[in-house]
């Protein structure tokens, strides 16, 4: 969790509920990026790693997906849309996959979430402190980037991720995929089009049609 000047920035993997329950809360700051699949991208990753561990699909673990947004990417003027899976001839029968993608939007302008709710999306937005709750998630903010085994533990995940960066961009040489690279930068290393533009030395609309494709 970083704060910065005009609003905090969040990534967040959290098994809750005795291990039963998965949040995982990204922060979405440009309207460029394909945010249902990216979700879905996301919902991926959380099943791949349980998978992984030898777990049986059947304990699949309930999860949300939790995007926040800076913008509204539907333009309903809603603080939240949820989505669940849901049967197109009948909506009143869920799937009960276990699956729910949840994205804020600090934009909003309807009357649909509480009090609480918007003031938080407000703090995100930049717009300042204004209840208690708001107060303490500032001052863990300002505790974190003062923390000096955290901001090497963020140093060393940096790292890594420049790292992973080079390997992938030698075999993205030898490969000609330049969409490896430009997922990577984007993805892992939270650069803008701009900057990868400049990186790569190609056209911010070369990166932008990548983007939009992956």
């Amino acid at each position: 969790m970083a704060a910065g000047a005009k609003g905090i920035r969040l990534d967040v993997y959290v098994e809750a509920d005795e291990k039963h329950t998965v949040f995982n809360l990204e922060m979405q700051t440009t309207t460029a990026r394909n945010l249902p699949k990216r979700m879905r991208y996301y919902q991926g990753m959380i099943d791949l790693n349980i998978l992984e561990k030898g777990d049986d699909y059947n304990h699949l673990k309930k999860s949300y997906v939790i995007f926040i947004c800076t913008f509204d990417p539907f333009g309903l003027g809603r603080h939240i849309y949820t989505f669940e899976n849901r049967c197109s001839e009948d909506t009143a029968l869920t799937l009960n996959d276990g699956t729910v993608k949840i994205i804020l939007n600090t934009k909003g302008t309807l009357d649909d979430v509480s009090p609480e709710m918007k003031r938080l999306l407000d703090y995100v937005d930049g717009k300042g402190v204004s209840d208690t709750f708001t107060r303490d998630l500032e001052e863990a903010v300002q505790s974190a980037r003062q923390n000096e085994k955290w901001r090497l533990d963020y140093m060393t995940l940096q790292q890594e991720y420049r790292e992973r960066f080079q390997e992938g961009k030698v075999e993205g040489i030898k490969e000609g995929k330049i969409e490896g690279k430009i997922e990577t930068l984007y993805e892992e290393l939270h650069m803008t089009v701009v900057e990868i533009a400049e990186k790569l030395a190609i056209s911010e609309e070369e990166v932008q049609r990548i983007l939009d494709a992956l």
